[in-house]
């Protein structure tokens, strides 16, 4: 990692005192927003480009002095190879970790420690790779290293990038990490936009993955609560797992731990060099804003920065599914049932009947698998429909349902597969249909009010779909789906032979300790 060059600290410093004096987010004197657009597709949106590949969606709206902005990497949880799971979601953690002027006294000292504790890992994983690891020796390494991050902590400045922006007003400072893309996001008064460039610019020129093996450790932490002992985690790892046999939508996004426990930080590194630069990053941003000086601030603070790679695309597909398969995870809760049939892609014309199909089955009190299992029935206390883990390769059109005691998965599997059958036998009425086109208006509307929520739309768009407008145009696709519609994609992607069943079993009736 290099430097940044001394005109780069000194923008960047004059950018963070100016913004220094803000109290906080009190945007008093705020304009009434404006009714939304009827169509999103008639939004002021300028499109900027820069000789580098990065790509920047601007949409100036009155309101609230305030702009939303948002990064969007095309680079996720598919993209990694086996044996490197789990670094997209590692970097969305070190990558507020600072840079090389933001959170350290000392970079280049810092630097000395982290060579030092490297070294230690790469006796670590020597000796996690023996024929007979010595787990005693392996306890003792990882303390020495830890003990050599406490000595580097001493130069560091604790959280800086995110105090610099609170101290600015900043609201919603947060990030996320999916299959196919990396999403980092905040809101700013907007007398403070420019601080946004010059952090932002400087954290993907040259950040520092400081406290790495601590923050490693946070991450298999988070694995262990949010799967390995939660039993809603641990039920869709094993039915993503069975239902791509070899595509890596089955692999986990937040990384198995045996691959966590191996990452070094030079190939965290290395990943990021290749595939966070400019050619693979979107960014949107919402609200009071000046076109024109925000694209001179793109190319003032990003132009300059090699573009990188794009992850190589995804060639592997999953064979051919001949028959039914079932997974059983065996954990003290309650049971529980996830349902998958592999369908197509977004791109394919029955995206559309297949999310309108998702709609009508769960969404809402008067939806049909809602009415039956949770109202009438009464055999179930929830049950959802989604399509997933993402949308640019085949993916699941899944149904997920909890029994409700004495009620077990199979009277609920029998129930969702009835309905299916009635659907493929009898299509929906139009009335059924208005309602939920009357839910997807509402939902239109409701992202058109957000600044943040139409910048997350917006560079999701742009990045996944390559055009701001794409989403909108597939809302407009989803109006339009018939009844007959619905029908045809019930006959056609719910045959018995492709699907992937997953129950978990209580420990007493699945006869473990």
């Amino acid at each position: 990692m290099r430097s940044l060059p001394t005109h780069r600290l000194f923008r960047l410093a004059r950018v963070v005192l100016a913004a220094a004096g803000v109290a906080g987010w009190t945007p008093a004197g705020a304009r009434a927003q404006d009714p939304p657009p009827r169509s999103g597709l008639d939004l002021p949106v300028r499109e900027v480009v820069l000789d580098n590949g990065m790509r920047f969606v601007l949409l100036p709206r009155p309101g609230a002095p305030t702009v939303a902005f948002v990064v969007e990497y095309a680079v996720g949880g598919v993209d990694e190879l086996p044996g490197r799971t789990g670094i997209a979601h590692l970097l969305e953690h070190l990558l507020f970790k600072g840079t090389t002027s933001i959170g350290t006294t000392d970079v280049e000292a810092e630097r000395s420690w982290f060579a030092r504790m490297d070294a230690v890992h790469d006796t670590v994983l020597a000796e996690r790779g023996a024929p007979r690891p010595d787990s005693s020796r392996i306890a003792g390494l990882e303390s020495r290293i830890a003990a050599l991050e406490d000595s580097a902590r001493a130069l560091v400045v604790p959280n800086e990038f995110d105090r610099i922006l609170s101290r600015n007003g900043a609201r919603g400072l947060n990030a996320t990490t999916a299959s196919e893309a990396t999403t980092y996001f905040v809101e700013l008064p907007a007398n403070r936009a420019e601080l946004w460039f010059a952090l932002e610019s400087d954290r993907m020129r040259a950040p520092v993955f400081r406290e790495f093996y601590a923050e490693r450790d946070v991450v298999m932490e988070e694995r262990r609560m949010r799967i390995d002992t939660n039993p809603a985690g641990l039920l869709y790892e094993a039915h993503l797992a069975s239902a791509f046999t070899i595509h890596p939508y089955g692999q986990p996004v937040a990384g198995t731990m045996a691959d966590l426990q191996v990452l070094t930080r030079a190939q965290v590194e290395e990943y990021y060099r290749r595939f966070y630069g400019p050619r693979n990053a979107t960014v949107a941003i919402v609200g009071d804003l000046d076109p024109d000086r925000f694209a001179g601030w793109a190319r003032e603070y990003f132009g300059d920065l090699p573009p990188g790679d794009q992850p190589p695309p995804v060639l592997t597909r999953e064979p051919e599914q001949r028959g039914r398969r079932e997974v059983e995870v065996v954990f003290d809760a309650q049971p529980a049932l996830r349902m998958g049939w592999p369908v197509p892609s977004l791109f394919h014309d029955d995206a559309p009947a297949l999310a309108v199909l998702a709609t009508l089955l769960t969404a809402g009190r008067t939806s049909r698998l809602h009415r039956r299992l949770v109202q009438d029935d009464r055999i179930a206390t929830s049950v959802t429909a989604s399509l997933g883990p993402g949308d640019r390769y085949p993916r699941l059109f899944t149904v997920d349902a909890t029994p409700r005691s004495p009620h077990a998965p199979a009277s609920l599997e029998a129930a969702v597969l009835e309905e299916l059958a009635a659907l493929a036998e009898t299509p929906p009425s139009e009335a059924e249909l208005a309602r939920i086109r009357v839910q997807i208006e509402s939902g239109r509307v409701r992202r058109l009010r957000s600044n943040l929520g139409l910048a997350l739309q917006l560079a999701a768009s742009a990045s996944a779909l390559g055009d701001w407008r794409e989403t909108f145009r597939l809302t407009e696709r989803l109006t339009e789906v018939t009844p007959a519609d619905v029908q045809r994609v019930a006959r056609r992607w719910f045959d018995p032979t492709t699907l992937t069943v997953a129950t978990l079993v209580p420990t007493a009736h699945g006869g473990r300790p």
